[in-house]
């Protein structure tokens, strides 16, 4: 990938807390405009990634540019072009909406007419024009989060690093701020995206990299992923005896795996699975496409059967 269309570049990036590894020798690229995302669960080395590229710690080996600059070393040069939305709401709950706004442009050396010329634009694009003269301790969590993605556009930046931005969220909240996001992308933007939903990662990202434990598993485009890795149809078997059930469908599955009390079979033709569970009291049956669970599950092998 041409350095002038990358955005992000982690190069053999290992990082340790004492003698627990948490990110181990990770590689990827970012270019500029897309959404990138690091999937995985908690615990897989997210936001420590979000952190190192952000220059607030440091990685113990590899290299890490940000927007041509390197980092730790020139991340205040970088950090003046990228917007952050932390994991976890760090807002001023005794300002105002717009107060909130007027500080945090202060960080970037803005003067409080700029800032006042901007804010009108950014309220209207988080949907909160109407609040913004209401305390954020007023504030729905879902108008919290889009306050807080708001501020991180004050600079204007090149970059965004959204980590978990929908934690807690209820859909609609959710579903709305997916949109914003959708409407950033489209202006150009780059997005480096901190995510344990599959559903956002498969609906927002360009490109993803799958983690576990500190390591990258995979990394590609969702479609391409779930193609590659599961590429038939899925059935969602709950009920019955688990284990009498994987012996009766075997012969017509690609593979099983077992998630708690659900059997899911992975099958070319899944009709020939549904004959042979006819019949059966108390199974319920889920027939879908497959999606960047399965490819999680099957990266992974939990619980799986072969």
């Amino acid at each position: 990938m041409n350095m002038s269309t990358v955005a992000i570049d982690f190069s053999g990036v290992k990082k340790s807390f004492g003698d627990k590894l948490i990110v181990n020798d990770l590689s990827f690229s970012v270019a500029r405009g897309e959404c990138f995302g690091l999937l995985g669960p908690n615990g897989a080395g997210k936001s420590t990634i979000a952190r190192m590229l952000l220059g607030m710690i440091s990685p113990d080996v590899g290299e890490i540019t940000v927007l041509d600059e390197p980092v730790p070393s020139r991340a205040r040069a970088a950090r003046v072009r990228v917007g952050v939305v932390p994991q976890f709401d760090n807002l001023e709950n005794e300002f105002t909406v717009l107060e909130n706004l007027l500080v945090f442009g202060r960080y970037f050396g803005m003067s409080a007419r700029k800032i006042e010329a901007v804010a009108p634009s950014l309220l209207e694009f988080a949907r909160l024009e109407a609040k913004a003269d209401v305390r954020v301790s007023k504030l729905s969590g879902g108008m919290k989060r889009r306050l807080t993605l708001a501020r991180a556009l004050i600079n204007d930046p090149h970059l965004l690093v959204m980590d978990e931005p929908t934690t807690g969220l209820d859909p609609h909240a959710r579903h709305l701020i997916w949109e914003r996001l959708r409407v950033l992308l489209a202006r150009g933007k780059t997005i480096l995206l901190t995510t344990h939903f599959m559903e956002e990662a498969e609906r927002l990202c360009d490109r993803l990299c799958v983690l576990e434990s500190g390591c990258k598993i995979a990394e590609g485009k969702p479609d391409a992923l779930i193609d590659e890795h599961i590429g038939c149809n899925v059935l969602e078997i709950y009920g019955g005896d688990l284990h009498q059930l994987q012996e009766l469908i075997r012969p017509y599955a690609r593979h099983i795996e077992v998630s708690g009390e659900t059997l899911f079979c992975y099958a070319q033709y899944p009709e020939q699975v549904c004959v042979h569970l006819r019949g059966r009291a108390g199974l319920r049956v889920l027939q879908r496409p497959p999606n960047l669970e399965d490819v999680f599950l099957r990266l992974t092998g939990r619980e799986m059967e072969k």
